[in-house]
């Protein structure tokens, strides 16, 4: 079973606009409103995949409980720790040929206590749990170590943690007792972690720059490209992925649902090629969809067909 953990959920709102107008009202005719969180675009993808998983994290107040009813519908597994103060809103709206712009609630204060009553609930799933995923940003009130502090937790009981965060909290896991298995950062990410300047048209320099002593003991660092595909690092050896065009209909979650896919794959103990294969497939799938967090495995193999992973 592959634990998801969402330590700052919320209600993902998408508005599609087709001209956002300014100081001005803008009508929608169709809103789209999901359970969400880095974390639970991940939880459904692998479920749509037909993993087995279960989703955890911090829920409180009617937007936490409309969370837990929207997985209960899905037929999703989950254990949330409920927390005093109210889940957030996440608003995308989608505008003028795919433009993306959001507005994002902060969400809310965990206190002390609710922080140590959900690691004594991380811990009991442990039990059950095979491989981790852990997604986004951390709530208010979460020292910056959390996730190494679940890591190393995980670690302990011989479960592997991935890993896809940024900011302080990807610092601070990278610089841990325990590392995470595997890594999926940005171009920017990785730019902002190593005070560098790299781009896309630089595969060599990115490829040094993944050697640097701060990933070391990481098995997996994924290097997000956009259209572009990704730079994958799996222990000593490098691969270039690149991908077809394909027409996006809403590209957000579609990181998540790449990381979905990559812990479908490890969780199967896949080869390298077809791991980055299924993590880049899940990720377009996802951007073909109008709702957040979803793919139509119809189409998988079509797609997955067209990548063409190569090493460097």
């Amino acid at each position: 079973m592959i634990l998801t953990v969402t330590m700052n959920p919320s209600i993902d709102i998408s508005y599609p606009i087709e001209c956002l107008k300014l100081d001005d009202i803008n009508r929608v005719s169709e809103v789209s409103k999901t359970a969400g969180g880095k974390g639970l675009n991940v939880t459904r993808v692998i479920h749509e995949l037909g993993g087995s998983v279960n989703a955890t994290g911090v829920v409180g107040g009617h937007l936490g409980n409309q969370i837990k009813e929207q997985l209960d519908s899905a037929g999703i597994t989950h254990d949330f720790y409920s927390i005093s103060q109210e889940t957030r809103n996440s608003i995308a709206l989608l505008h003028d040929n795919g433009k993306q712009t959001e507005i994002l609630e902060s969400g809310p204060n965990v206190t002390r206590s609710e922080m140590e009553g959900f690691i004594a609930t991380f811990q009991c799933l442990l039990e059950h749990a095979e491989l981790i995923t852990i997604s986004g940003s951390l709530a208010k009130g979460l020292p910056d170590d959390f996730y190494a502090q679940l890591i190393l937790s995980a670690k302990e009981k011989g479960v592997d943690t991935l890993l896809d965060t940024s900011g302080k909290a990807l610092k601070e896991a990278l610089r841990g007792e325990q590392k995470p298995k595997l890594i999926k950062p940005n171009l920017t990410e990785i730019n902002d972690l190593l005070k560098t300047d790299l781009d896309s048209e630089q595969p060599e320099k990115l490829k040094q720059a993944l050697t640097h002593p701060l990933f070391q003991g990481v098995e997996w660092i994924v290097v997000t490209l956009g259209e572009e595909g990704a730079v994958v690092k799996h222990n000593e050896l490098f691969y270039h992925a690149t991908l077809p065009k394909i027409d996006v209909v809403n590209p957000v979650g579609s990181g998540d649902a790449t990381i979905a896919g990559l812990a479908y794959a490890v969780s199967h103990f896949e080869t390298d090629e077809n791991t980055i294969k299924t993590g880049m497939t899940t990720g377009m799938l996802n951007a073909l969809e109008s709702v957040t967090g979803h793919i139509n495995r119809d189409n998988f193999q079509k797609l997955y067909n067209q990548i063409q992973v190569k090493a460097f």
